[in-house]
Order: structure tokens, then C-alpha cells, then sequence
């Protein structure tokens, strides 16, 4: 008699979404600071963990419910599936932060970059070319995209060392 095995979807999904409000949560968090326009190496440090978190958590807990054993292929599904999810709902919350909650959003991430720019000692010229690339970005068509595209590359590489670490097969 064969034992059904669990769909590497369903833990994506539920992971996904535990993800997903984190992020929120993370979001609202950098909001209340007034510092969710400005971004860097901590920000990006701190979302990177909370998504490896997820992705293991989520591994860990097929590899339960599939008797030890999880694949390669299965760990990767389910790391970017997470990733995905996750990523749709941080995306939506955030073009609900920058059209409703804080429509200066983009107005003040602009300024705050140019000053970065001015402080690392950038000309006048460069500045405003910086800011002209940056402005043809800022639309929500292609904010969204990149959020999502970006966010499948990061939970591919973020689950290839765990799904290497985690994998057991029969």
C-alpha cells in the first residue's frame, strides 16, 4: 500500500504566507521609523534572514511530513515557492504603502538618495543622472516586476545551501 506523500505546494503556501506578514510586519516596523524609503545593507541584511528563515522552517517541515526524506528538486520548489508568495504579498503591501498609506514615499526616497549621492562626493551631472535612471524605475508596473523577479532569483539562492543541507532520499 502506498503512502501519499505531501504536496511540496501546500507548505510553500502556508510558509509563503507566514512570510508574506512578516515582511508586512517588517514593512510597518521601517514605516513607523520613517525609515521604509531609505533601504541599505541592514534593511536588506535583516529581510534576507526572515526569508531564509521561512524557506528552512518550511523545509524542514516537508522533510517531517514526507518521513525524513525531501529531494533536491523538492527542497528548491518549495524555497522558491516561498520566496514567491511571500514576495507577492510584500509587493502588493508595498504599492498599498507607496499609493495610500504614504504617497511621498517615492518624493522622499529621491531626495534621500540624491543626499547620499552628494555625500560620496558625486558632481552635479552624475547626480541628476542617477536620478533620472532612478525616476524611469519608480513606476508600479516595473517596481512590481522587479520586486517579484528579484525575489524568485533571492529564494533560489537563498534555498540552494539548505536544500543541499536538508536533502535525504530514500
Amino acid at each position: 500500500m502506498e503512502q501519499n506523500q505531501p504536496k511540496t505546494g501546500k507548505f510553500a503556501l502556508n510558509f509563503g504566507v507566514f512570510l508574506g506578514v512578516v515582511s508586512v510586519v517588517f514593512s510597518l516596523m521601517l514605516f513607523s521609523l520613517d525609515m521604509h524609503y531609505q533601504g541599505g545593507i541592514a534593511v536588506m541584511l535583516v529581510s534576507i534572514l526572515i526569508t531564509l528563515a521561512f524557506i528552512v522552517l518550511g523545509m524542514i517541515q516537508f522533510k517531517k511530513a514526507n518521513n525524513g526524506y525531501m529531494s533536491f528538486g523538492q527542497a528548491l520548489k518549495i524555497g522558491v515557492g516561498i520566496g514567491l508568495i511571500g514576495a507577492v504579498i510584500g509587493v502588493l503591501f508595498n504599492q498599498v504603502l507607496i499609493n495610500f498609506i504614504d504617497p511621498e514615499t517615492m518624493t522622499k526616497a529621491m531626495e534621500y538618495q540624491r543626499q547620499q549621492l552628494e555625500v560620496a562626493g558625486l558632481s552635479s551631472q552624475q547626480i541628476d543622472a542617477q536620478m533620472e535612471m532612478a525616476e524611469k524605475f519608480s513606476s508600479p508596473f516595473i517596481q512590481i516586476a522587479i520586486g517579484l523577479v528579484g525575489s524568485i532569483i533571492l529564494s533560489f539562492l537563498v534555498s540552494l545551501i539548505p536544500a543541499l543541507i536538508l536533502k535525504k532520499t530514500e
